[in-house]
């Protein structure tokens, strides 16, 4: 069974306030489960967000700058 978290506690995972935890869920982005009124994402779906959604770093060679536009 995944543990279940609050939008709060998302929120602190994340290190954000707590309408982007509330957007994801409107905007259907986090899988989420409603339990009553209450809004629960289980935490593997937390988790899968982030692993989706990290950008990974590009290798630049020694020597070869690129201009920022």
């Amino acid at each position: 069974m995944d543990r279940l978290l609050t939008v709060e506690q998302v929120a602190e995972v994340l290190g954000t306030g707590v309408r982007f935890p509330r957007r994801l869920i409107e905007e259907r982005r986090i899988t989420f489960v409603k339990v009553g009124r209450h809004v629960r994402i289980p935490e593997s779906a937390l988790t899968s967000f982030v692993a989706e959604h990290t950008v990974q770093p590009v290798a630049v060679r020694p020597g070869v700058l690129r201009r920022v536009a």
